[in-house]
């Protein structure tokens, strides 16, 4: 409107000057916007006459200079109302003037603006001179004049870049208010884009000649502003357009350092390396990230590539040396390198491979250090160090954080400082619970501290502080590398470390490690006046700091006699390292007057020398000096039995002599004085530990003595669960001492019924050898069933009392005496499993102690007679071990590793019995046969696991495959609790049965039933059954089983169950459950070619039947040849082959007409070698059939596909017979069926699993070379209704979730297209192969035009997320009824990836609506006839996980400064220019 009354004035106007000069005096609000208004019009309304435009130029002129000029130099200090619009009149205003005026006008406001900012002045008169260069820039003609206004406006640039705090013109100006800032900086910006755009046309104009522009587009890129950023882009872009174009040297002042520069050598590089960047920033800016922080964002697959990409800035060995870097790695990077989920295997990868996260760190670390300067490697190494303190770390980045730090090169940098701040990391690492990856990390962080450490600034105090913080149970054990390693390291820098202030070597700069031992013992065992009488215990850390530099020590020495040829110089400095301890405890018998505190502390010492020595690290308690004695004791025997193992008679009168003392003691009335208790106490850990070592490999030598004999008669008598009351002190001298030290007495008492259970067990393994040849023994008491019954009652009763790492022993005796009580005392039996089954599962999240009350759990409910004997009652007790069973079963889904040890020690006593074992009722493996539901379950167990517990179990393997070169793998205990080796001991077990054996064949023949059971389950089950589901893991476990055991059946068996096999073949499988099938299929029919005709039967059913499974029987027609092997009388076989497969050569589908003609090839092949004279009649049909396939052209995929199945792995390398192998079978064809890698179980870890062993004779191990060197097939095509399934393979890179759906709820049917593209037909409209996939679009208005679009221009169908779309009024207002013309499909966006695949296998190139990196120019890029549209969302696009199934991006292109189109408007473009091609063709070929 108001164009409209500014024209109808002009054109009333006889006097337009005279108009232009009422409005301007005064100039109001108002009357500015009017004059402006006026002048656009004027400006834009072409020539005038000549007298009336050389009066308008005039007039034009004086309201530029002396009305709008004025007001802007003085009105950026006014207050009054209307100011900021009557200013944003006047700018406006001024330019319409210099487009009246030209360049004359353009020439003296440029001049006086130079002159305004040469002159200084206030932030008003800058502003007013700078909107004075923007309205002149683009009339401005004089080069010279140009160039200058060009400086000027660069030189503000940069004054206002150095003046963010205010001190500089562009900090004055943004402290006259926010909305000021804005507009100064966008000015300035928007006066040199206005600059470049005028230079552009000119050689040698400004801009050109300097590379300010791009200095000036770098500070706009940082601007807060986002008008000042696409400013800037657009400034950048300009300058590089005249950079490249011109070929200039252009180089910054000295005085003026800057990224930005251009040489004409590296021209094409250049703009290559810009048009990247500038590439990268338009992404970052829009809507695609959301951030311009790539570390930051919540998509952790653009942070895993931003952080790859940011790390392999190492390759180019030239990283910035800047102070902003080196801060930028220790806090974004890595703030990002926190997650664990960054640090999963690529694609392809192998499982246990290094994730390149992990590797390019280590590069990258690596390299960054060793560029940097020598006095700068040390403060970055230690902040670095300090990071990893500073937050909570998961085991995986703190593993591979402290492997990178291990894989600098060793150089001297870190110092005390540096050695804490390890020290604490080591803290850190404590906090996981992956036992195996918190050692790693201990091992590496060790390494790091040899390799960097500048042993000139750190003392050993401070090294064995360092030392102490590693755990030898976890890390640093004296029989591990890492143990040598660091006694070379202490060997080499021996004397160099810097002298304790604690410790004087006789004023020496240096001390040695020999010196400081020797004073850290003499230190040690000092007891200071005033704490002789200390009757609290001394901390353990000293003497287990004290025992291991002593054992360093002695080591090292004799590392060092080695080097020197003094090898047979045996461990002298151990002997005076350790001469004060023997000082002391050789007096501790003998000298009432030693300190209580020395003794303490010499027996301390003692036990951790003895403990590190023989390296058993189990843990102490230091409740009291009772747990000191009780530690000691096991210890002292060992070091006893181990020194004197050949002297028999020595040990003999030690043994005697202490039992004797112990049964003397604990005779004795019972006194409740703290010293006589602790005397019972140690007393009966005395005579526990000796029937520990009875029942070790001295029982043969030990077993007549009469002190043996003594013994069994005293504890077959004594009362179970005695327990000592606690002490009393209030009669003694000391009572605060002893009340102090009677504080742990609950868990001495403990131990003390612990130990009663320890003798117990003893006596009772020894009664049954016993038995027969002593029948006049006391010990006969225990066989009775009462006393039986009484042991049992007591056992359970200290089930209840003990703490549950305590329990052991007592499941070891209930293992012996259940047997015995189960026909008699059932219920108390049943009582027994339930309690012991409570503690178990109580037990399930506590990590130290479950696993060792695991396994004598699993001893006790498992043994062979407690089995065999619950077995033949087949009573309650037998139904309570099979819920045991499933229990467990159900335990290990959340705890791995519980199914492990129960299957390996079945296995093991079912099959390779002990002495005892054997005689359990008749044969040992009985068992197997009655719980057979145990073997059954582990063929099939494991389940699917998350995908940061896969993460986990990955990097796992990745440390065991480090093997001995890292310590934790060695310290560590082997547990084998991976879920594979569950089915590796189930088949392992299965290879050892004999099927000459009739128990064996017997348990074969049940497994193999109840396996087809289970298979039929899971096809019945309404569980969704989608690729590497847990249904689609178990039937394919099932059939991986069967294949196994097949060798192994005989005929009648067989014959048996083959239909039943045929009908699981007729089920809807995944591929590798199919190639399972097919394959036992193969293998029964080529050992019993009697079987065919049953065979020949499956192709006998109705069509509706056989269209989901006719191809798995065409693949067996397909190895015809082997089938055939061992039958004479092939003619007839070959004459039935052929009729079946003619008539399947005729298929309405195509999938299955390939089969057969893949079959037809096979068998015709045969025929011909044969020479069947029945068939010369069909010889010219079948071979031009055959011929024509083979040479088929024309358009379409039935070439390629023909082609693609018959390279297919299963057709043209697989043999059934020669490939039959454990590895084909559990390895190299899951994987090449693309099953999930967690399914693929390697031949190694075969071999690594070493409780069951293979048979010496099995030959079945290995495939053929050709087989494992073979990569998957994209053939992809199998029978109706499971392809959609499984097309979708992960693409490069993209390590996101697969969304596959069933295929029955899969995308669009290809007969609902068919359909509407008859619909389309019968109207009379061109039918185009275009499809416009509209899912990922949600606004009813722009799906409702695209509808009108497709229409219009005849695309095949239109593909949208929902049908509901079509009832929205603003859908239908936009579409005008193009709805009931266009065919509409419905694709949720969740089911794109699987109808992009579709489309894909039907011919179609699917492009994608999407500015990337890769992307054509609409104008440059040619649509095939079958062409896919992807369109994105309106503000995310198209996503990530779906560009990566894109053949091909497209975008549009553009000139101004907004970046994307409206997505209605982008999709209309592509479509006519699609159609646009299409047509012309159609012309050209008419």
């Amino acid at each position: 409107m108001e164009v409209v009354l500014a024209d109808t004035l002009l054109s009333r106007c006889g006097d337009r000057a005279a108009l232009l000069r009422a409005l301007s005096a005064p100039l109001s609000a108002e009357r500015a916007e009017a004059l402006r208004l006026l002048l656009q019009r004027l400006a834009a309304g072409g020539p005038a006459a000549a007298g009336e435009a050389e009066t308008l130029r005039r007039a034009a002129w004086e309201v530029a200079l002396e009305r709008c000029r004025p007001l802007l130099r003085g009105g950026e200090g006014a207050a009054a109302a209307g100011s900021a619009e009557r200013l944003r009149a006047a700018r406006g205003a001024l330019r319409h003037c210099v487009q009246l005026c030209g360049a004359p006008l353009a020439a003296r406001l440029a001049r006086d603006a130079l002159a305004e900012l040469a002159a200084g002045g206030g932030a008003g008169a800058q502003e007013a001179a700078v909107e004075a260069l923007v309205a002149a820039a683009p009339r401005l003609e004089e080069p010279e004049l140009l160039s200058r206004c060009a400086a000027a406006a660069l030189a503000l640039l940069r004054e206002e870049g150095r003046g963010r705090g205010g001190g500089g013109a562009g900090g004055r100006a943004a402290a006259a208010g926010a909305g000021r800032e804005r507009g100064g900086a966008a000015a300035r910006l928007g006066g040199a884009a206005g600059l470049g755009r005028r230079g552009a046309g000119r050689a040698g104009a400004a801009g050109a000649e300097r590379p300010g522009g791009r200095a000036a587009a770098c500070g706009g890129l940082t601007e807060r502003d986002g008008l000042c950023r696409k400013r800037a882009r657009y400034l950048l872009k300009r300058a590089l357009d005249l950079s490249g174009g011109q070929r200039a040297e252009l180089r910054c002042a000295p005085d003026e350092p800057t990224l930005f520069w251009w040489s004409a050598e590296k021209n094409e590089e250049l703009l290559q390396f810009w048009e990247t960047y500038i590439l990268i920033m338009e992404t970052l800016e829009g809507n695609q990230v959301g951030a311009l922080r790539m570390f930051e964002s919540e998509n952790k697959t653009l942070t895993k590539e931003g952080i790859l990409h940011f790390l392999e800035l190492y390759e180019t060995k030239r990283l910035p040396n800047s102070f902003v870097f080196s801060e930028f790695v220790i806090g974004p990077l890595m703030d990002a390198l926190s997650e664990s989920s960054l640090y999963s295997r690529a694609p392809g990868q192998s499982i246990g491979a290094c994730p390149p996260l992990g590797m390019r760190l280590q590069k990258f670390l690596a390299t960054y250090l060793t560029l940097l300067p020598e006095e700068e490697k040390g403060s970055f190494l230690l902040k670095f160090i300090q990071k990893m303190t500073s937050r909570h770390w998961c085991a995986v980045p703190i593993l591979f954080l402290s492997m990178a730090l291990a894989s600098i090169p060793a150089c001297k940098v870190l110092g005390a400082e540096g050695l804490h701040a390890l020290r604490d990391v080591l803290q850190c690492t404590m906090i996981t619970h992956q036992i195996l990856l918190r050692g790693a990390a201990q091992c590496y962080l060790l390494q790091t501290t040899m390799h960097l450490t500048d042993v000139e600034k750190v003392s050993f105090p401070e090294v064995s502080s360092f030392l102490l913080s590693l755990r030898p149970e976890e890390s640093l054990r004296r029989d591990t590398l890492l143990w040598t390693e660091l006694c070379s390291w202490l060997q080499v820098n021996d004397r160099c470390f810097r002298k304790s202030v604690t410790f004087d070597f006789e004023h020496q700069e240096t001390s040695s490690l020999c010196q400081y031992v020797r004073s850290l013992v003499g230190e040690y065992l000092k007891t200071p006046a005033s704490e002789r009488e200390n009757c609290f215990m001394p901390d353990w850390f000293e003497a287990k700091l004290v025992s291991t530099m002593i054992l360093l020590a002695a080591d090292v020495e004799q590392m060092k006699n080695k080097c020197s040829g003094k090898s047979n110089i045996e461990w002298i400095e151990l002997e005076a390292f350790l001469n004060p301890l023997l000082d002391v405890l050789m007096k501790l018998g003998s000298n009432a007057y030693i300190p209580t505190l020395k003794a303490d502390k010499s027996l301390q010492l003692l036990l951790k020398l003895l403990q590190t020595r023989w390296l058993k690290c189990s843990n102490v308690g230091d409740l009291d000096r009772c747990d000191l004695y009780l530690a000691l004791i096991p210890e002292i025997m060992n070091l006893c039995l181990k020194v004197n193992l050949k002297k028999v008679s020595p040990i003999k009168n030690f043994l005697s002599s202490l039992i004797h003392a112990s049964i003397r003691n604990l005779q004795e009335r019972n006194s409740e004085k703290l010293k006589d208790q602790i005397r019972k106490v140690a007393s009966m850990a005395s005579l526990a530990a000796v029937c520990e070592v009875m029942d070790g490999e001295l029982k043969v030598h030990l077993e007549s003595m009469p002190s043996v004999d003594a013994l069994k008669k005293f504890i077959s008598f004594s009362q179970f669960n005695e327990v000592l009351n606690k002490p009393s002190y209030l009669e003694e001298k000391n009572s605060l001492c002893e009340e102090k030290a009677s504080q742990g007495w609950g868990k001495i008492v403990a131990r003390y019924v612990r130990d009663q259970w320890i003798c117990l067990r003893f006596v009772l393994n020894s009664f049954a050898t016993l038995a027969q040849g002593c029948e006049e023994t006391s010990v006969m008491s225990l066989s009775t069933a009462e006393r039986s019954k009484e042991i049992l009652q007591s056992a359970l009763e200290a089930l209840s009392v003990l703490p549950s790492d305590q329990v052991s022993p007592v499941f070891d005796c209930m293992k012996v005496l259940v047997p015995k009580l189960l026909d008699s005392s059932e219920a108390l039996c049943i009582e027994a499993f339930d309690l012991a089954w409570k503690i178990i599962s109580s037990l399930s999240n506590t990590q130290l102690i479950f696993w060792a009350n695991l396994k004598a759990f699993v001893q006790f409910i498992f043994d062979t007679e407690v089995l065999a004997v619950a077995a033949s009652a087949k009573g309650q007790a037998y139904t309570k071990i099979k819920e045991i069973i499933f229990k467990l079963i159900d335990l290990s889904t959340t705890k791995t590793g519980v199914f492990n040890v129960v299957l390996s020690h079945c296995c093991q006593s079912w099959i390779f019995p002990t002495l005892d074992e054997r005689s359990a009722l008749t044969n040992a493996f009985l068992n197997a046969g009655n719980y057979s539901e145990l073997i059954t379950e582990a063929c099939v167990f494991g389940t699917v696991f998350r995908k940061d517990q896969r993460h986990i179990q990955d990097v796992h393997v990745f440390i065991e495959n480090l093997g001995e070169k890292c310590a934790a793998n060695v310290v560590t205990e082997s547990t084998n609790r991976d879920d594979h080796f569950v089915r590796i001991c189930a088949v392992k077990f299965l290879c050892l049965l004999d099927g000459s054996n009739i128990l064996h064949k017997t348990f074969m023949e049940d497994i193999f039933i109840k396996l087809l059971d289970k298979d039929e389950l899971v096809s019945r089950s309404r569980t969704r059954y989608y690729a590497n589901s847990l249904q689609h893991r178990i039937k394919n476990r099932v059939w991986q089983t069967l294949l196994v055991l097949l060798p192994k059946l005989n005929q009648n068996f067989l014959c048996g169950t083959l239909d039943r096999v045929f009908q699981a073949g007729f089920s809807n499988n995944q591929a590798s459950v199919k190639y399972f099938i097919e394959w036992i299929v193969i293998l029964t029919l080529h050992k019993y070619p009697q079987f065919l005709d049953k065979f020949w039967d499956c192709f006998c059913y109705d069509e509706e039947k056989l269209k989901k499974s006719i191809c798995t029987f065409l693949s067996v027609l397909a190895h015809f040849d082997i089938i055939l092997q061992n039958t004479s009388e092939k003619k007839p076989a070959l004459k039935k082959a052929l009729i079946v497969v003619l008539q399947w050569c005729f298929s309405h589908n195509f999938s299955v007409r390939l089969y057969a003609l893949i079959a037809l090839k096979k068998i015709w092949g045969m025929c011909r070698m044969l020479h069947v004279e029945e068939f010369e009649a069909l010889t010219p049909v079948i071979e031009s059939s055959l011929q024509q396939v083979e040479n088929m052209h024309g358009t379409g995929n039935a070439r390629r596909n023909w082609q693609r199945i018959q390279d297919h792995f299963f057709f043209a390398t697989f043999h059934p017979v020669e490939d039959y192998s454990l590895e084909t079978i559990f390895y190299i064809l899951p994987r090449l069926s693309e099953l999930a890698e967690d399914e693929w179980i390697s031949l190694s870890r075969f071999d690594r699993f070493t409780d069951i062993p293979l048979p010496a004779a099995f030959q079945w191990c290995h495939s053929r070379t050709e087989l494992r060197e073979l990569k998957p097939s994209d053939w992809a095509q199998q029978d109706m209704g499971s392809h959609l399934a499984e097309a979708d393979s992960q693409t490069e890179w993209t390590d996101v979730q697969k969304k596959i759906i069933p295929w029955k709820n899969s995308s669009p049917s290809l007969d609902l297209e068919m359909t509407f593209q008859d619909r389309a037909a019968k109207l009379g409209k061109s039918n185009s192969r275009l499809i416009v996939v509209a899912s990922l679009i949600d606004k009813p208005t722009n799906l409702g035009g695209l509808c009108r679009t497709s229409e219009i221009f005849g695309a095949s169908a239109l593909v949208v997320g929902s049908l509901h779309y079509i009832q929205d009024k603003q859908f239908q207002h936009l579409s005008v009824s193009a709805e009931q013309w266009l065919p509409l499909v419905e694709v949720k966006p969740s089911q794109l990836v699987d109808y992009l695949q579709q489309k894909k296998t039907e011919g179609y190139t699917i492009i994608g609506v999407e500015q990337t990196a890769k992307s054509f120019d609409l104008t440059e890029y040619c649509f095939p006839e079958k062409s896919l549209l992807l369109l994105g969302n309106e503000h995310e696009g198209i996503p990530a996980n779906l560009i990566h199934h894109l053949d091909v991006c497209v975008e549009i292109p553009q000139q101004g400064i907004i970046r994307s189109l409206n997505v209605h408007v982008s999709g209309a473009l592509l479509i006519w220019e699609y159609t646009r091609q299409q047509v012309i063709k159609q012309k050209q070929q008419q």
